[in-house]
C-alpha cells in the first residue's frame, strides 16, 4: 500500500530538500516542485493527497495558483500554504481560495507535521461525510453471530491481507458494501481511503469520467480510481458496467495505470477493486454483455455474503444495532421489540434482507405509539393480512384446549431447539422463559434437548 503523498512547491533548494528529508522520515511519499507550472505537471502526473505550497514564487506566486485551481473547481485535496512574509489579508485569501491552514517561515517542524496529519485527518472525515450524503452504511463490520456470518468474516479477514481483487457475490440489500467495507478495515490499506462507485448511477453520456477523470486545456479532475489510490475502490453493481468501460478498467488493473479522458500520459495507480453484484456474471459472459477477461480478472477469490433468512439467529442482534443507531443518529424514540414480534420476524422470508430490516426498523420507530413493538404492528408493516375465516392457522384447533396449548408448545419447543442447535440457555433466552422453568416444561412434554443438539450436529 502506498502511504499519502504530498507535494511540495517551493521555489527555495534548501526548503524543498529539508521537508522531503523530514517528511519521508515520517512515512510519506513527496514529490517536489520548484515553480507553478512544475506544480501543475506534478499534479496532473499524479493527484497528491496534500500539497505545501510556498506564496512568493517567482513566475506564478502561490495565491494566484490556488486560485487557478479553485476557479477551476479542483482544489480538492488540503492545501497548507507556506510563507516568510504573510499578512492577515493575505491568510484569508489563502482560506478563501480554500487553503486548509497557513503557516509562517521560518518552518517550525513540529507544527509542520501536526498540521499536516491533522489535514489529512480532516479530508478522511469530509470523504466519510460525502458518503453518509450519498447513503453509505455507517456499518464497517458485519453484524451477527450465525456461522454463515462467522465464515464469512474470517475469510474476508484472510482475503484482506493480499492485493488481490474481490469479487463478492449476494441478494439486494445482503450487506456487500459492510463486507467491503470489513475487508479494507483488516486489510494493510486500512489507513487509505475507501471509495464507493454505484455503477449504475455514472453519467450514461461519460461514464468514463468519474472513474478515470478528465483532462482538457491542462485542467485536471481526479476520477474514483485516484483518489482511491493507496486504499480500496468498491464497485457497486459491476454488472452494469459498459462493455467500453469494461475494456477500459481491465487494462487499468492489468497494467497498474490509467489515462485519463482527455489525457496522453498514462498515471500510475495502486488500487486494491472490490467489485460486488447481485446477478450471476457467468450469465452475462455468456450473454455478451460482461467481458470474460474482466469476470476472470475480478474473480480471483469469489465472497457470498448470505441472505438474512439464512441466518435469522442474528435479527435480534440487528435489531439491538438499529434501534441503538436510530436513537443516537436521528433521536428517534427508542421501543422494544415483544417476543413475539421477533418470533415473527424470524418467520419471516426477508427479499429484502438486512436493508429491509433496517427500513423496517426505522418505519417502527418513527410511526410507533407504544413503548413496545407488537406482533400485529409486525404483520401491518410488513404487509401480511391476516387469515380468511374458517382457515386453521395451524393444526389443533379441533382439540379440547388443554391438548391444544400443548401440542403447540411442543411443536414450537421443538422448533426453536431445532433452529439453535439444541442449546437450551439461547431458547430460554429466545423466547423468555427462565432456564429452570424451560427444563421443567421440557421435560413435561417429553423432548430431549441432548436428542436435538446431536441429531443437529449430524446433520
Amino acid at each position: 500500500m502506498s502511504s499519502p503523498h504530498i507535494l511540495v512547491v517551493d521555489d527555495e533548494p534548501d526548503i524543498r530538500s529539508l521537508l522531503k528529508e523530514i517528511l519521508e522520515d515520517e512515512g510519506f511519499e513527496i514529490s517536489v516542485a520548484e515553480n507553478a507550472g512544475e506544480a501543475r505537471d506534478a499534479r496532473r502526473h499524479r493527484r497528491p493527497d496534500l500539497i505545501l505550497l510556498d506564496i512568493w514564487m517567482p513566475d506564478t506566486d502561490g495565491i494566484s495558483l490556488l486560485k487557478e485551481w479553485s476557479d477551476s473547481g479542483h482544489v480538492d485535496v488540503p492545501v497548507i500554504m507556506m510563507s516568510g512574509h504573510g499578512t492577515v489579508e493575505t491568510a484569508v485569501e489563502a482560506t478563501r481560495l480554500g487553503a486548509y491552514d497557513f503557516i509562517e517561515k521560518p518552518l517550525s517542524i513540529a507544527k509542520l507535521l501536526l498540521t499536516v496529519q491533522r489535514a489529512l485527518e480532516t479530508a478522511d472525515l469530509q470523504r466519510e461525510n460525502i458518503g453518509l450524503r450519498k447513503g453509505i452504511s455507517p456499518l464497517d463490520d458485519p453484524i451477527g453471530n450465525s456461522a454463515p456470518i462467522r465464515k464469512l468474516r474470517t475469510n474476508a479477514g484472510r482475503i484482506a491481507q493480499h492485493k488481490t481483487a474481490i469479487f463478492i457475490t449476494g441478494e439486494s440489500g445482503s450487506g456487500k458494501e459492510v463486507i467491503a467495507r470489513y475487508i479494507h478495515k483488516q486489510s494493510p490499506r486500512a489507513s487509505g481511503p475507501f471509495i464507493t462507485v454505484g455503477v449504475a448511477g455514472l453519467a450514461r453520456e461519460n461514464p468514463d469520467a468519474e472513474l478515470f477523470g478528465t483532462e482538457h486545456d491542462g485542467q485536471v479532475t481526479f476520477g474514483s480510481l485516484e483518489q482511491a489510490n493507496g486504499g480500496s475502490l468498491f464497485l457497486k453493481d459491476i454488472a452494469d458496467m459498459d462493455l467500453n468501460t469494461q475494456a477500459r478498467l481491465l487494462s487499468a488493473l492489468e497494467n497498474e495505470s490509467l489515462l485519463r479522458v482527455g489525457g496522453r500520459e498514462p498515471v500510475q495507480i495502486d488500487v486494491r477493486v472490490i467489485a460486488a453484484t447481485r446477478r450471476d456474471l457467468g450469465d452475462g459472459v455468456a450473454a455478451g454483455t460482461f467481458r470474460d477477461d474482466l469476470y476472470y480478472h475480478l474473480n480471483v477469490v469469489p465472497l457470498n455474503v448470505p441472505s438474512l433468512r439464512d441466518r435469522t439467529e442474528d435479527i435480534d442482534l440487528l435489531i439491538a444495532y438499529y434501534l441503538d443507531y436510530f436513537e443516537l443518529n436521528e433521536g428517534l424514540p427508542r421501543r422494544e421489540f415483544s417476543s413475539g414480534a421477533k418470533n415473527r420476524l424470524r418467520d419471516y422470508e426477508w427479499p429484502g434482507n438486512v436493508r429491509e430490516l433496517k427500513n423496517l426498523v426505522q418505519r417502527l420507530m418513527i410511526l410507533g405509539s407504544n413503548e413496545q413493538v407488537s406482533v400485529q404492528e409486525i404483520n401491518s408493516a410488513l404487509g401480511i393480512r391476516p387469515q380468511a375465516d374458517g382457515d386453521l392457522p395451524f393444526p389443533g384447533f379441533e382439540l379440547p384446549l388443554r391438548e391444544a396449548r400443548e401440542k403447540f408448545e411442543k411443536a414450537y419447543l421443538e422448533f426453536q431447539l431445532h433452529a439453535l442447535h439444541g442449546s437450551v440457555s439461547k431458547v430460554a433466552e429466545r423466547v423468555g422463559i427462565e432456564r429452570t422453568h424451560l427444563y421443567r416444561k421440557l421435560r413435561s412434554l417429553g423432548i430431549d434437548p441432548k436428542q436435538i443438539k446431536e441429531s443437529s450436529s449430524s446433520a
